[in-house]
């Protein structure tokens, strides 16, 4: 190589570097701007008996953002209020039931009057049952495409009005498992769907002021993700099986699949619900909220970037975290 050689390729190399430093620059200025007067800017939470939504709507109020939090039991909603303030108002919601979704509407306009709603976040879902494809029926997957997909849907069409009064924010929380299909049963399917439905609203929802936003979290600690609760669903799928399937994946092979998934949930699993948080947060308050966020090292880092790439790269990862059936 020449010094001409050299010279040019330290030239394409710093003008990379000073591109990708001063597009980073850029983006962290432009998420820095904020939508201001939220005292009365309401955002209502779903599925914030736990988990994400629970910790959202603690961490919203705190802030002094209006908060209706969407509850699906009475304790969850009495153990919310008594964690927060007075102007925290719980509501029981059941995303997979139309009349219960239409009750939270006539709620949550009584509370917003002719502002409307500011912000919405469909957080909501279940993830149970989850296991190789051939162990489920149809109820399977229409319990959890039922909550997580078509709940977010029903949710989201009976709100609408509102938001478009406030020129609001929908915030969809999908997953890594809705760019990648790592197992079987309906929640990949769900979350597929969820991001299929972002994009169309995102598009119609544009021209009336509606933002929406797509949470893509990596693995996170939740009732999602137990491995209690997913290893006797697994259990149930194996003990229904007819006995030729079985032999085809052989006695010890359900016992082996559990333990893979307790495994890998061991492993990638974060107890930092914030990192999931803090992005539906920007995206209901930041001026310019970002389309996708990846939350999480392991969605940055890993899942969103294996999911660009050819599909038998994936294939190999999926490979080495699930056993192999015995007649194969």
């Amino acid at each position: 190589m020449d010094l001409l050689e050299i010279i040019q390729s330290h030239l394409l190399l710093s003008s990379f570097a000073s591109l990708a430093t001063a597009f980073l620059i850029l983006r962290f200025i432009r998420d820095s701007f904020k939508v201001d007067q939220f005292g009365w800017r309401h955002v209502l939470i779903t599925g914030c008996d736990s988990g994400f939504g629970n910790l959202l709507a603690r961490q919203l109020d705190a802030k002094g953002i209006p908060v209706i939090a969407g509850c699906l039991t009475e304790k969850g909603a009495s153990d919310l209020s008594a964690s927060t303030s007075s102007r925290l108002k719980t509501v029981l919601l059941n995303v997979a039931d139309s009349a219960s979704i239409k009750k939270a509407v006539e709620f949550v306009r009584a509370e917003v009057g002719q502002k409307g709603l500011w912000g919405l976040v469909n957080n909501a879902g279940i993830s149970i049952p989850i296991g190789p494809v051939e162990w489920m029926k149809l109820d399977d997957l229409t319990k959890i495409l039922d909550v997580n997909l078509l709940g977010v849907i029903d949710v989201t069409l009976q709100f609408l009005p509102l938001l478009k009064k406030a020129k609001g924010r929908v915030v969809n929380v999908a997953s890594i498992f809705g760019r990648l299909s790592l197992v079987g049963g309906g929640y990949c399917l769900s979350k597929y769907g969820v991001e299929a439905f972002s994009d169309s609203l995102r598009r119609d929802m544009q021209d009336f002021g509606i933002k929406v936003s797509i949470i893509e979290p990596g693995f996170f600690k939740t009732a999602v993700t137990n491995a209690k609760t997913i290893e006797a669903d697994l259990k149930r799928l194996w003990t229904r099986l007819p006995q030729d399937v079985k032999d085809t994946y052989g006695t010890t092979y359900m016992q082996e699949y559990a333990k893979s998934q307790d495994f890998s949930l061991r492993i990638l699993c974060s107890a930092d619900l914030s990192k999931v948080t803090n992005c539906m947060e920007h995206a209901l308050t930041a001026y310019y909220p970002r389309t996708r966020y990846g939350a999480g090292w392991d969605a940055k880092f890993f899942w969103i970037p294996l999911s660009y790439l050819p599909s038998f790269m994936s294939d190999f990862v999926v490979k080495i975290l699930i056993p192999m059936p015995k007649s194969t």
